[in-house]
């Protein structure tokens, strides 16, 4: 074995992406499977979470495929008790569900604002408790959690979406502080602009100008540029000293000013 396998290698580990049938869920989950880990996809549509799980059997890994709608504790309770019957633990748990909007304040209504807020915030606060007392059972566990460079300062356009971001990372340090003596580690990565192909055709001009002014790599992100700091957190030999961290992969833009 290497000194980078043996440091960063999550071979035997269980690693469970929320959100893993989305570009960048999958992009980290395929991340953790190469270097190893078992799998679970969970998503809200279970063909894409198969879809991701599909390349992964030439891996030599095992990998389960399962539907949840975060919002439903029952869900996550649900795919829980898949994960342990298959495996029998949980060691990563990767939370990247997220909904997203760009309604102006004065027009956000309840119903939007209640939405956002239970998928991005309350349901990843569903997840960490459900899988975190798994993990605190067992004594050992790394949990990293989404955030966004809108968590803080607040990006224009995405107000609810933003303070659920900024939400998720007081939830991450609080965790942090709660389980530091347990084996638990958590940690929240906080992605810059990575958007699909999807999304880039909604960006205007305008707006693209204006984040590439302050993005000192003046580009986007790849989703692929996500992983080696998922597998860091991820592996408890590279990051054992590392929790309540906030991870910025972002380009510069939270570094930039005028």
């Amino acid at each position: 074995m290497s000194y980078i396998e043996e440091k960063f290698g999550l071979t035997g580990k269980v690693a469970v992406v929320i959100g893993g049938g989305g570009v960048l869920g999958g992009a980290m989950a395929d991340g953790l499977a190469k270097a190893g880990a078992n799998l679970a996809i969970v998503d809200l549509n279970c063909e894409n979470a198969r879809e991701r799980t599909k390349p992964m059997e030439s891996l030599g890994i095992e990998t389960l495929a399962l539907e949840a709608d975060v919002s439903k504790k029952s869900d996550l309770e649900n795919v829980l008790d898949k994960i342990l019957n298959k495996w029998g633990k949980a060691d990563i748990l990767i939370n990247a569900p997220g909904i997203n909007s760009g309604t102006p304040f004065f027009e956000i209504t309840e119903k939007e604002w209640d939405k956002i807020i239970q998928v991005n915030l309350k349901g990843i606060f569903m997840a960490c408790q459900i899988f975190g007392k798994q993990m605190v059972q067992q004594g050992s566990g790394s949990i990293i959690n989404i955030s966004s460079a809108s968590s803080g300062p607040p990006l224009s356009r995405v107000f609810t979406y933003a303070v659920s971001k900024a939400g998720l990372n007081n939830l991450t340090q609080n965790l942090a502080r709660e389980w530091g003596m347990k084996g638990v580690r958590v940690n929240a990565i906080a992605p810059g602009f990575f958007p699909a192909e999807q999304n880039r055709k909604l960006l205007t001009e305008e707006r693209t100008n204006d984040i590439m002014r302050h993005t000192p790599m003046n580009r986007f992100g790849e989703p692929e540029e996500l992983v080696g700091a998922v597998i860091w957190l991820a592996s408890e030999k590279a990051s054992s000293f590392v929790t309540g961290a906030l991870i910025r992969i972002d380009g510069g833009f939270t570094a930039m000013t005028i």
